[in-house]
């Protein structure tokens, strides 16, 4: 099989623990690009924060970022494709968190909000290395459609609950999901990675068949199923091994490089 386009989750896919680039996926995905691979990072991070690994590559391509909410130019920073999160919807779910106390980031025009300073405010900005704005009442702040909205709550039998309550009412509006263990993502439906791949392949004339995409969590599996092959890192969820076609090695263990070594460079 023959690929053209290389879509890359960033963390526990492609990040270690230490959200570095291994020195052997960097090479994998230097020489995948040198034989003409378009490689693109698929994120719910910021594009801002994305932006950081996509220099680190040498990568000049549109950047997958927010989940598919926006998708953007590297260098240019011209922007290709955004679909925010609808205001009234955005703001009834902000009113709902805030009267239980949850703890909600908003990201709005690549900015991020939240009501104020505590650790998970700083547990979040250590993954993402972003600065933030502490905004008091997020219900009274939010005035425009935020690309994204995050919940952080360590106590994963809550976040389950707020997921299937907040699915039953918003589920065919919205996309929701979680992405790293303790957080909960709102985008758009029209915002999944899948359909912005899609879209991506569309527009660079690339084929189903010729995209490899690569990831570890539940918004990783519609860009997995989408494309010809679709690999799970070993630490993934059940549920993303289940949906791929290959499963690599652990974001510990370079499983990006080990694919692209194997079905790409070789």
């Amino acid at each position: 099989m023959s690929f053209k386009l290389l879509a890359l989750d960033l963390d526990d896919t492609l990040l270690n623990d230490k959200f570095a680039i291994s020195p052997r996926n960097r090479e994998a995905i230097l020489e995948a690009t040198r034989k003409g691979i378009t490689v693109t990072l698929a994120t719910g991070r910021m594009f801002r924060s994305a932006l950081t690994y996509a220099r680190e590559l040498d990568l000049d391509v549109p950047l997958i970022t927010y989940h598919g909410a926006l998708v953007k130019k590297a260098y240019s920073g011209e922007e290709i494709y955004h679909c925010p999160v609808p205001l009234d919807q955005a703001q009834e779910i902000t009113a709902y968190l805030e009267e239980r106390g949850c703890h909600l980031n908003l990201y709005v025009n690549d900015n991020l909000y939240v009501r104020e300073d505590n650790h998970l405010t700083r547990y979040y900005v250590k993954i993402a290395n972003v600065d933030f704005t502490s905004v008091g009442d997020l219900s009274k702040f939010l005035k425009e459609e935020p690309t994204k909205m995050t919940i952080i709550n360590k106590d994963e039998v809550k976040l389950r609950q707020l997921w299937d309550n907040f699915k039953e009412r918003y589920g065919q509006l919205l996309s929701i999901g979680l992405s790293r263990p303790y957080f909960l993502e709102i985008t758009h439906a029209r915002a999944t990675k899948g359909q912005a791949l899609s879209s991506l392949a569309h527009s660079l004339g690339v084929k189903r068949e010729e995209i490899m995409a690569v990831g570890d969590s539940y918004n990783d599996i519609d860009m997995i199923k989408l494309a010809g092959m679709g690999v799970a890192v070993e630490n993934g969820r059940q549920e993303v091994k289940e949906a791929a076609d290959y499963i690599t090695s652990s974001h510990q263990e370079d499983g990006v490089a080990e694919v692209v070594e194997r079905f790409i460079l070789s």
